[in-house]
């Protein structure tokens, strides 16, 4: 089993958006970076662990867990004319981009913040606190993901 940390925005995609989702089960597309096309393509399985969080807030942090349940197949809101996420260069006979499904499994009674992840010296090797990632997807180690949830 692989961990993961997933940003969205709450503005565009929180976690209360996916609860509310059909069987609290989502596609996470619009992906356009081909460092973390590659992790949802080749690395990401069915059953592995994600961190969501929300980015672009105040504070911004991780505020609960997601698994994935399906693994990468093509984004097809890259073919769609209408999409924000529209690209011409990819195609169905030839994606250029990916996406995963995932799923709710649990939101945390308070967030974890940024700030709160930044003081705790065992997570300094994090990504998401090194200067300058602004990856949208990031890999977790198995011990990052222990200190994290015994946070919540």
């Amino acid at each position: 089993m692989a961990y993961w940390l997933f940003k969205s925005e709450p503005t565009t995609f929180s976690i209360d958006d996916l609860i509310r989702s059909p069987k609290q089960t989502t596609h996470w597309n619009g992906i356009r970076n081909y460092q973390v096309r590659n992790m949802l393509r080749d690395d990401m399985q069915a059953g592995d662990l994600v961190f969501f969080y929300h980015s672009n807030a105040t504070p911004p942090g991780i505020v609960g867990i997601m698994e994935i349940v399906k693994t990468g197949y093509p984004d097809d809101s890259a073919w769609d004319k209408k999409s924000h996420y529209f690209d011409a260069k990819s195609s169905i006979e030839k994606p250029l981009w990916y996406q995963v499904d995932v799923r709710f499994v649990k939101k945390f009674k308070t967030i974890i913040s940024l700030d709160d992840i930044k003081k705790n010296p065992q997570l300094s090797t994090m990504l998401i606190v090194r200067k300058g990632n602004r990856l949208s997807i990031t890999p977790v180690s198995a011990k990052e993901w222990k200190i994290i949830t015994s946070m919540a």
